[in-house]
């Protein structure tokens, strides 16, 4: 069975999605909201599927001064995760350990492949909100036969990487991350196979990619992701196309 690991900050103003916050019609408030609705989209799509989960949360001296508040992180992630799971008694809580996001990555894919003996391990950002059971469930299928699966995300990016054997992390995530996480497969003699684009949901460019598609899921009553979806609704967000230029507006 894959363990997925999502490495998650909690959703404070002016800690996460300070890029949508810079550059959209959001708030800062309402991006961080955004990025909590993202997180909690990414661990039901885990739950969902037959990986296990873990949560990888930063301890408190990782966070900015300005951004500390009384509640630690791990149990503000805690809370989001009861609420969209109604528990978390199936989910496995463990601190980030690594100065930058490559070594934080390295460190906990290759301690639960070689000290705990996982089978294969994955990590998804916890911002891509299309992630589905089926996406994580193919995955972990790929790593049956295949020593790295990456699933691709626009620009360069990837939103899924998983792995049966550790490779050489350091500046394995560097941009693009797509090549570069290839190679390193390669490098380290390990077949890598891919899973399905997905859009990321991180700077201005990309809520011009996802919010249509969210709203043509509406609009063709397919299955949406229910925190991103909620949120997109009660914002009004939406994107129109003036001048031939496509513009984010609010209702």
């Amino acid at each position: 069975m894959t363990v997925v690991c999502v490495p998650a900050n909690p959703p404070r103003e002016g800690l996460v999605a300070s890029g949508l916050a810079e550059s959209t019609p959001l708030s800062t408030a309402e991006a961080a909201e955004l990025y909590g609705a993202l997180f909690r989209d990414a661990v039901l799509a885990v739950d969902r599927s037959g990986a296990d989960l873990l949560v990888n949360y930063p301890d408190d001296d990782a966070i900015p001064e300005a951004n500390r508040t009384d509640t630690s992180p791990e149990a503000e992630l805690r809370t989001l995760v009861a609420d969209a799971l109604g528990g978390t008694e199936d989910v496995r809580f463990e601190p980030q350990v690594g100065s930058t996001f490559d070594a934080r990555v390295g460190n906990a894919v290759t301690h639960l492949l070689r000290e705990e003996g996982a089978d294969s391990v994955a990590v998804v950002t916890p911002t891509v909100p299309l992630l589905s059971r089926t996406v994580v469930d193919s995955a972990a299928m790929k790593l049956r036969t295949n020593g790295v699966v990456i699933g691709p995300s626009t620009r360069g990016r990837a939103y899924y990487a998983g792995f049966t054997e550790p490779i050489d992390f350091a500046g394995a995530f560097d941009a693009p991350v797509l090549p570069t996480l290839a190679a390193r497969g390669r490098d380290a003699d390990l077949d890598v196979e891919f899973v399905e684009t997905l859009p990321s949901l991180e700077t201005r460019a990309d809520l011009l990619d996802t919010v249509p598609a969210l709203r043509a899921r509406f609009a063709a009553e397919r299955i949406v992701p229910e925190y991103t979806a909620a949120f997109v609704h009660e914002h009004g967000v939406d994107v129109v196309v003036e001048d031939g230029m496509e513009r984010i507006v609010r209702e």
